[in-house]
């Protein structure tokens, strides 16, 4: 490993920029004669539109232009789709209610786009949006995803009777209702994983810009995945050819999920753009990001696990409806059921697991992938019934855990996943170390003796990132595949250039995959230049999310790498006149091992592109391509501790120690891993704490709709963590590395959830367990 190489803490090169205010984000662009727009939105749940009268808002000062969705469907453009196709236990295809980027006839969510108004300025777009006209007649709404096949409920789309999207399965249910049949013990819970709002730093804008001259458009956005945006718009919502649509995704203020998919309001900036002959740029604002961008969890499931004498698990089955929302997302479907019940095994040796998730509409805003996607709401179910377990037998939730553990590799699940690599019982001794949990009944004691109730609570997650490989997923039902595409450059005087189909919006991928570059061939940081996110610039790739920048994009760098190697070693062995077999790269320098024979990578750079001496056959130049689909998923874990005190007067909760062991294999750049679980625990607690969407049950108006109502986690809400890591080897892909962006959010909510019972004594506690819940769940098991 060198100063800047494969294991080193090095800074961010990126964070200069951003720390200094000379990040260029999409609304940072100005387009020559742009003008602005602002989306008239409905305000009902559910209505029927009667009639739009834009004549008004026309008329008003600095209006270009007021379009609407009839306009839209006359020119052609389509409807948004989901892009994995889930079928029912009955073999019948998922029911896709029409998602028109404007509303045509119909209504489903507060915030459903209606028209758009183009003006001069941001403040008369917002003016004349206002003056538009909408005469609804307001319909009743269903809100409550639990309440959404009722008989008589009010349906969200003609498509989905009683408004159920799939009724799904998997997994052997006879062979889990045989080991309940004889299990000696069952623990049984009803489970409600709470809706969250993302919250990304920075809101979702675009810029659409048609070229009327070139026939050509082109769309800035704050997109994690930029060339699907190109190819959904494209080939499905029909805005332009693939060839003559470019795609930027610049620097991206965060997106956790939210800005994987293609929204309404790209597809229709690039058509105003085009009806009014003027570049056209929206911006959201936070009132808009709380209405419009994609939801997430909100699963309301009933779980049960059985054990045999032993204490052993022999089954677990569970009963979820998820709520998708008033309409299905680019990959809502695959979240509550290849991204969630593929994971409900955890690190425990089940034998039988069966599991059956009714997915609904409602009158809410569509719900899609949030950080984690599945795998928080799988490990909620599972960590929260081996805790409770736990408590109700009488013995240690370190000691059953370990009892169940997983120990040997490979291991095949009953529910599709193969876990290739791992060491669970060294993940939770790291934990428990960490956090002194022998010592935990002493400071227990010394709580009370303040008058604090004292809590521990643990988690063990198993996590599947990377996902692919494409043939795999194509056959649960994906539209696209996910591989990951590089191109590795060097320039004439040896600098080089990584193109990557990867997209960074907070990961670090300018230094991380840098840092592959100087472990390879020795070059300085300085030297690599890291280029994404323009479609433009890159030829394909499939984007950032489910933690698949190391496990899959760097893989593809890798690969790219060890092409423009091997080319390296024969221009240098043919200019040193020695075997290419005896070449070796380093410090800047191709030498011949085992003497003072040596080219520098300038030089040798320098040559491939002069081209004055190569080998014979070989064609100038020193770049390579590549593109690498995984074999498997990769699988990091972890064991989290959480310590809390629960004040009793109040029912405030302080969390006083957290331990985050994780198993990531190889650590690219241990500082920035470092980085992301904290940013992921953070995520976690505030589910587990704070965060909470909620919607009037009548109106589905969205009651916490600012951060006045949706509380974020804040500083002094969070304590020090403790981030141990444990290292086994992902045998999937060249670098043996598993993915740590997601991890700590999926494993921190339980262990919050399961902390807190502890020191109450009360195990009926929903998320958020705000103080009030706290207070009135200590308060009923006082009673009692």
């Amino acid at each position: 490993m060198g100063m800047e190489g494969i294991g080193a803490r090095v800074a961010r090169k990126e964070d200069k920029r951003f720390i200094t205010g000379a990040g260029r984000y999409t609304d940072d662009f100005v387009v020559p004669g742009m003008k602005f727009a602002a989306f008239v939105r409905s305000p009902h749940a559910h209505a029927r539109i009667r009639g739009i009268d834009v004549e008004a808002a026309r008329a008003m000062p600095g209006v270009i232009d007021v379009l609407t969705g009839p306009e839209m469907k006359t020119d052609g453009i389509g409807n948004i789709i989901c892009g994995w196709m889930i079928h029912s236990k009955d073999g019948s295809p998922m029911k896709m209610g029409a998602w028109s980027p404007l509303a045509t006839d119909t209504v489903r969510y507060v915030g459903d786009a209606v028209a758009i108004v183009v003006a001069e300025t941001k403040g008369q777009a917002r003016d004349a949006a206002e003056a538009v006209d909408v005469d609804y007649e307001e319909l009743e709404a269903v809100i409550l995803p639990e309440k959404a096949m009722d008989a008589g409920a009010p349906q969200v789309h003609p498509e989905a009777d009683n408004n159920l999207i799939f009724d799904w399965v998997i997994g052997d249910e006879g062979a889990v209702e045989e080991a309940f049949g004889k299990a000696a013990h069952r623990v049984k819970l009803d489970i409600l994983n709470n809706r969250l709002i993302p919250n990304a730093i920075e809101p979702r804008s675009a810029i659409g810009h048609y070229n009327k001259a070139e026939d050509h458009y082109t769309c800035y956005t704050t997109s994690q995945n930029p060339h699907v945006a190109r190819l959904v718009m494209s080939a499905f919502y029909n805005v332009a050819p693939e060839n003559k649509l470019r795609v930027i995704a610049p620097d991206v203020g965060g997106g956790f999920g939210s800005k994987i998919y293609i929204y309404p309001e790209e597809i229709t900036c690039l058509w105003a753009s085009k009806k009014t002959g003027v570049p056209v740029k929206w911006t959201a604002d936070r009132s808009e990001s709380f209405l419009t961008d994609a939801h997430a969890r909100d699963h309301v499931t009933t779980a049960e696990i059985a054990l045999d004498a032993d204490h052993k698990i022999t089954a677990l089955r569970a009963d979820t409806i998820a709520n998708l929302g008033a309409y299905m997302s680019l990959f809502s479907s695959a979240t509550p059921t290849y991204l969630y019940a593929t994971l409900l095994s955890g690190q425990y040796e089940i034998p039988a697991i069966y599991c059956n998730v009714k997915a609904v509409y409602t009158h809410t805003c569509p719900v899609d992938a949030y950080r984690g996607a599945g795998r928080p709401e799988a490990t909620y179910v599972v960590e929260r019934l081996v805790e409770t377990a736990a408590r109700e037998l009488g013995i240690s939730p370190v000691e059953l855990r370990r009892k169940n553990f997983i120990k040997s590799f490979p291991y095949q699940t009953p529910v599709i996943m193969n876990y290739d690599s791992g060491d669970f019982n060294a993940l939770i001794d790291a934990a428990t170390k960490a956090i002194d949990y022998d010592g935990f009944a002493r400071r227990k004691e010394e709580a009370k003796g303040r008058g604090k109730l004292r809590g521990i609570g643990m988690s063990c997650y198993i996590e599947a990132c990377g996902i692919a490989p494409s043939a795999a997923v194509g056959s649960l039902g994906a539209g696209v595949g996910l591989w990951e595409s590089a191109e590795v450059r060097v320039n004439a005087v040896g600098t080089v250039e990584v193109l990557t189909g990867a997209h960074s919006h907070g990961q670090g991928h300018e230094t991380t995959f840098a840092q592959l570059v100087c472990d390879r061939f020795g070059l300085p940081m300085d030297n690599v230049s890291i280029v994404h996110g323009d479609t433009d610039k890159v030829q394909m790739g499939m984007g950032t999310y489910g933690s698949r920048s190391g496990p899959v994009g760097m893989s593809a760098i890798v690969k790219a790498l060890d092409k423009v190697e091997a080319k390296a070693k024969k221009i240098a062995a043919h200019i040193l006149e020695a075997d290419e077999g005896d070449i070796v790269i380093e410090n800047g320098e191709c030498k011949v091992a085992g003497t003072d024979k040596t080219v520098p990578w300038f030089q040798l750079a320098l040559a491939a592109y002069t081209a004055h001496n190569l080998p014979g056959g070989m064609e100038p130049g020193l770049k390579e391509g590549a593109f690498y689909d995984p074999t498997n998923f990769t699988f990091p874990s972890g064991c989290y501790i959480c310590e809390v005190e629960i004040d009793p007067d109040t029912g405030k909760t302080e969390i006083v120690q957290f331990v985050a062991a994780d198993d990531f294999g190889r650590v690219i750049n241990p500082m920035i891993v470092e980085g992301q679980v904290h940013g992921g625990l953070a995520q976690g607690i505030g589910q587990a704490l704070l965060e909470g969407a909620a919607y009037d049950r009548d109106t589905g108006q969205l009651v916490t709709g600012s951060y006045m109502d949706y509380t974020m986690p804040r500083a002094d809400d969070l304590p020090s963590f403790q981030v141990p890591m444990t290292e086994t080897i992902c045998p999937g892909n060249p670098l043996g590395i598993k993915g740590c962006g997601e991890a700590g959010a999926i494993g921190s909510p339980p262990a919050v959830i399961n902390a807190i019972t502890d020191a109450i004594g009360n195990n009926d506690l929903s998320m958020p367990a705000t103080p009030q819940k706290v207070w009135a769940a200590l308060n009923a098991a006082t009673r009692h």
